[in-house]
């Protein structure tokens, strides 16, 4: 009851309170997807936060690093931690899924996702070892499958593929600055500022990918008390609409 009592009242505050403004408590070190930045850091500024690939943050774990919580852009890398006994049981809190993203100025006049596979259309995707690169390859293969684009899309759109990047943030970055033609990225990446500058196109249902983001504690975290108290917010329905304002897709609530 006490502890239940405890998340209640660290609710009102988090939500009550400007970003950053969480007086006398224990600061936190949350390792998290890149595309989480500005979901994650919506509950408060003030913590420490390691946005990178969610591939890169699992290797700092598994080579000591010291934090309190890991949220993933892919189940692999929590369940993964799960194994080798660094982290506790994951739990998945939110879904994203992938949308296409050109220049404002559409240089290269791409009208369609079959346009990707035109020669001389740069592309620019994360690569493998990172979810969102794994994610966008898969989407390449099933649009290979779909009616109305050619067998072989996937190995044209591939072979336009000018750059890889190692987070999903490098690669909004480089078709926000124009340096690249397209590039897949997370829907809760066309930020508001993001938007300014690019267009979007969605990805038909049948070909797209339902990314599932797993948060987990870290066992041996130096603050595991406050880490389990900043994960029950998430889970939290207030945080759940709090993630849902920053583009995901959140999942049932189980916290009140």
């Amino acid at each position: 009851m006490g502890r239940r009592l405890g998340v209640v009242l660290l609710l009102a505050v988090l939500l009550a309170a400007p970003a950053g403004a969480k007086p006398g408590a224990t600061r936190l070190t949350i390792f998290a997807a890149a595309s989480l930045t500005e979901a994650f850091q919506s509950f408060d500024r003030n913590e420490t936060y390691s946005f990178a690939g969610s591939n890169t943050l699992a290797a700092q774990i598994q080579q000591g690093a010291p934090a309190d919580v890991f949220a993933s852009a892919s189940p692999q890398y929590t369940q993964d931690l799960y194994r080798r006994k660094l982290v506790e049981k994951p739990v998945t809190f939110a879904s994203n899924r992938l949308v296409l993203i050109v220049p404002k100025s559409n240089p290269a006049r791409i009208g369609k996702l079959q346009d990707l596979s035109r020669g001389g259309v740069k592309i620019v995707i994360a690569s493998d070892a990172v979810p969102v690169g794994h994610y966008s390859r898969t989407v390449f293969r099933n649009l290979s499958r779909a009616e109305g684009f050619p067998s072989d899309f996937a190995t044209r759109a591939l072979r336009n593929v000018v750059s890889e990047e190692e987070n999903v943030k490098s690669v909004v970055s480089k078709v926000q600055l124009g340096e690249a033609d397209a590039a897949l990225v997370y829907r809760s990446d066309v930020t508001p500022a993001v938007a300014r500058y690019v267009r979007l196109f969605e990805i038909p249902d049948s070909a797209n990918v339902i990314a599932t983001y797993p948060i987990a504690l870290l066992k041996d975290g130096p603050a595991h008390d406050a880490a389990k108290a900043f994960i029950d917010l998430v889970l939290s329905a207030n945080g759940q609409r709090v993630l849902e304002r920053r583009g995901l897709m959140p999942v049932a609530a189980n916290a009140p």
